[in-house]
């Protein structure tokens, strides 16, 4: 199967992705492929970095899954529940705070002839320079998800170096092909974290 692209949790017994999406549902499937084979290789990784998540297997399902650790989601409910609580008394939601900025005259010079004037173009460039910034962290954290997950299950597929290569160099279509003759699951989930990484959108078709 193919795991999903956003998916929380992805299980792979092997090189087969046995389960992908909540992490209760893949601890579950995940503990039903070791109650058929014990000696089955099971690796749980979280969908969004590739970390391994670790999972006590012993006793019943059940105990399983009342053993799971909290997921992200848990912790990006609670961080808005806190955003949205009230505020202080004089302390607005949404506001501008006046400080000093210190700049060359024809800094100044060119700020007063931007449109709304300089306390304008000032914030305008404080976004752009926020969002560049934001786009650039998403694709590194995309880029270790990617390596992570080819460090852990595929570190002896063929052409792995190439790969790995491939994905720091930012070059889609050699990383593709370096990754040809891996595993159909394993491949598939590769390339899903790679374009990410690669700032384009999945390819039904690479899975």
């Amino acid at each position: 199967m193919n795991p999903e692209f956003y998916a929380a949790a992805v299980a792979f017994e092997g090189d087969r992705c046995i389960a992908s999406g909540d992490l209760r549902e893949v601890a579950r499937a995940a503990k039903q492929a070791l109650d058929r084979d014990k000696d089955a290789s099971i690796l749980v990784f979280d969908g969004g970095t590739s970390a391994p998540i670790e999972i006590d297997f012993r006793g019943p399902v059940e105990n399983v899954l009342a053993r799971l650790p909290h997921t992200a989601s848990t912790a990006s409910e609670a961080e808005a529940a806190a955003s949205s609580a009230p505020r202080g008394p004089g302390r607005p939601k949404l506001g501008v705070v006046a400080r000093e900025v210190t700049l060359l005259p024809r800094h100044w010079e060119w700020l007063a002839q931007q449109p709304g004037g300089a306390s304008v173009a000032i914030r305008k460039l404080v976004e752009q320079a926020r969002r560049n910034g934001e786009q650039a962290d998403q694709v590194r954290k995309a880029r270790e998800a990617a390596y992570r997950f080819m460090s852990a299950i595929a570190g002896n597929a063929p052409h792995y170096e190439e790969a790995i290569g491939a994905l720091f160099a930012d070059d889609p279509a050699r990383f593709e092909i370096s990754i040809a003759r891996w595993p159909a699951d394993i491949r598939g989930h590769a390339w899903r974290l790679a374009m990410r990484a690669f700032g384009r959108e999945p390819r039904v078709s690479a899975g």
